[in-house]
């Protein structure tokens, strides 16, 4: 929910201020560890390209590892996407209105996103549950443990959330 124009609100004062200040903070803290877990990832497959095709061996944990941190790694930076508003986004038809129509469409947007957002936490969050209380693994031939790599994509569900919330009280504050 970025702003078209170049008008910028004023920063919001009190409680919902700081919570919209605070998400801003946490999205960007996110963002940067996003980063350093796709550099991660980027980094796991030279190594698996070199075991593989220098060394002549092969590898156990690189692809798994690559999928994980390059998924966590786009859903922890989701919510900074969203602050910033880096999404893809079709605008036909809100740019076509002004004020109050174009507000209230807006909004009912980001209503939508957070519902879908938060039945997404939710989901994330059960399926982290079940991991962690089942022990559930992989069953690959590395074979960690399942919590790991969905605690990451939980996390930043919520996040997602969240921002969502901190756009929509930014949009109507």
């Amino acid at each position: 929910m970025s702003q078209s124009s170049s008008y910028q609100r004023p920063p919001v004062g009190g409680i919902l201020g700081g919570y919209i200040r605070f998400m801003d903070v946490v999205s960007l803290g996110a963002a940067f560890l996003a980063g350093i877990l796709l550099a991660l990832g980027v980094l796991s497959v030279v190594h698996m390209v070199f075991v593989r095709y220098v060394m002549g061996e092969s590898t156990v944990w690189q692809t798994e590892f690559t999928t994980f941190a390059i998924a966590a790694s786009m859903l922890l930076a989701a919510a900074y996407v969203l602050k910033t508003g880096g999404h893809v986004a079709v605008t036909v038809l809100p740019d076509a209105l002004h004020g109050l129509p174009k507000r209230l469409m807006r909004l009912s947007a980001s209503l939508v996103g957070l519902a879908f957002c938060l039945a997404l936490t939710f989901g994330c969050w059960y399926y982290f549950y079940e991991a962690w209380a089942f022990e559930w693994t992989t069953g690959t031939i590395w074979n960690p443990p399942l919590w790991v790599p969905v605690l990451p994509v939980a996390v930043g569900a919520s996040l997602l959330s969240l921002q969502y919330l901190a756009e929509i009280l930014r949009a109507e504050l």
